[in-house]
């Protein structure tokens, strides 16, 4: 196939386009001004210049691509929820979404598949109930971005493209996401559950993700949001515990929620103390086989060589 892939300098990205590449299709950027290339699987990826900002696309080199993987947005992780970075928040998925999807609706011949990548804060902080695709949306930030997120990536089937917008959970890698930020206080010693420990997490490693984006491209039978997580999620203070004996360390020292509002604000109800216990129902149903369903055998993975 000739995919187009805009977001392929973040961590999944990389490791996707790798994996397509030595797979033999053809790797074709979406590159903002001031991106640079990168090579891809020994071979300069052909890139497609890209400015949602000045709206601009190169949809001469675009034209004839067979899939779109929509990655691109800024880290909701990097910096604190002010307006300004809000605004940036909404501006890098829903704007730039809108223009990209406007960008290929103008080709003669349009991606026929779009996988686009959303998360799991579409559901927002839901307790103990165990969540699938035909779950109502929550109702914070996080919620309502995801929302307009899909909805623009869901354009596409006006032009006749099957959609994915594959809700991804905490994806697990050791030089990459959140894992290394949420083990380095217990490689030091100093490192413990959040909050009560109680809250879900819904997670898969870097690998099942590259796993799930390969397996809706090619997978016709699959459309629409689709949940991106393993079928075990943990709650946090199991996923501590592993996590802490994974890396040989003691987990004696929780982090008080109060003292998280005040580190981080907002960010922390949203990211660290939400709870979301969220199956992949369309991806079982669809045949999809997980390589790493367990927490134990998968940080003992990712930290494998590391350890």
């Amino acid at each position: 196939m000739r995919i187009l892939v805009s977001g392929s300098t973040g961590f999944l990205g990389t490791a996707l386009i790798d994996v397509l590449g030595r797979e033999g299709h053809t790797i074709v950027r979406l590159v903002r001004p001031g991106t640079g290339n990168r090579e891809v699987s020994g071979a300069p990826a052909k890139t497609v210049r890209w400015d949602p900002v000045g709206g601009q696309f190169d949809a001469a080199t675009a034209e004839g691509a067979d899939a779109l993987v929509h990655l691109a947005g800024a880290s909701i992780a990097d910096g604190r929820w002010n307006a300004a970075r809000k605004n940036l928040l909404r501006a890098s998925r829903i704007e730039a979404t809108r223009h990209l999807i406007g960008a290929l609706s103008k080709l003669k011949q349009p991606p026929r598949v779009i996988v686009a990548s959303s998360a799991i804060g579409y559901y927002g902080d839901r307790g103990d109930e165990t969540l699938t695709e035909s779950s109502a949306p929550g109702n914070d930030f996080l919620a309502g971005l995801c929302r307009e997120w899909e909805s623009e990536s869901a354009r596409g089937t006006e032009f006749g493209a099957r959609v994915v917008m594959l809700r991804c959970g905490i994806i697990l890698a050791a030089h990459g996401g959140a894992l290394p930020r949420m083990a380095l206080p217990l490689k030091m010693g100093a490192g413990g559950r959040l909050g009560d420990g109680q809250q879900w997490m819904s997670w898969l490693t870097l690998a099942e993700a590259v796993g799930i984006f390969r397996f809706a491209l090619t997978n016709s039978g699959l459309a629409g949001p689709t949940n991106a997580v393993s079928p075990n999620p943990v709650q946090n203070g199991e996923f501590t515990r592993i996590l802490a004996k994974t890396l040989h360390r003691p987990a004696l020292f929780p982090a008080p929620a109060f003292a998280l509002r005040l580190a981080l604000g907002e960010m922390a109800d949203a990211l660290l103390l939400v709870s979301q216990r969220v199956k992949p129902s369309k991806l079982e149903q669809s045949g999809y086989r997980f390589a790493q369903p367990e927490l134990p055998a998968a940080l003992a993975e990712v930290f494998g060589k590391q350890i």
